[in-house]
């Protein structure tokens, strides 16, 4: 395991220093999912929600949501977001809605926190626009799936060992 590094020597918390990091190209992509009763994964799909688009809210919300995520997260770095993709797929047979986001920047520091913190604002605001209809909704199986970029390298979940 690698030393965690937003600890200093006596062990208090900081914002890592990046100045001497080179920017590279950044990019993460994560994915989570809102499992629901199939009449509300219904109601999005055939778009009878009484709030709107669902899934159009959300997806601005999950682009706010990274642009945010400095103010959310008390040790991330404010970083300038070139691209945040949001992708919704209804999972019938769950029954879900699952998000995927794809965050990239150029820059001394990697994007992966932007990328889950998009995935869950996301996922939220689908549970707040249905949750009149389905309050037993349950967020689930949020997670990094691949991040490239930096001295680290190219990491991919499917193959846990990494690569660079």
């Amino acid at each position: 395991m690698s030393v965690l590094t937003h600890f200093d020597e006596q062990g208090l918390a900081h914002m890592v220093d990046v100045s001497g990091k080179p920017a590279t190209m950044r990019v993460a992509v994560a994915q989570g999912r809102i499992e629901m009763a199939p009449e509300t994964l219904a109601m999005i799909s055939e778009g009878r929600a009484g709030k709107g688009d669902v899934l159009g809210v959300a997806r601005i919300a999950a682009i706010q949501g990274a642009k945010r995520t400095a103010d959310l997260i008390p040790l991330c770095h404010p970083l300038p977001l070139s691209r945040v993709a949001v992708e919704f797929e209804l999972d019938e047979a769950q029954p879900a809605v699952v998000c995927r986001v794809t965050a990239q920047t150029v820059g001394p520091t990697g994007v992966e926190m932007e990328a889950l913190t998009a995935v869950q604002v996301g996922l939220l605001t689908v549970y707040d626009m249905c949750k009149a209809a389905d309050r037993g909704m349950t967020i689930t199986d949020v997670g990094l799936l691949e991040k490239s970029g930096g001295r680290s390298g190219h990491w991919r979940r499917d193959d846990q060992r990494g690569s660079t």
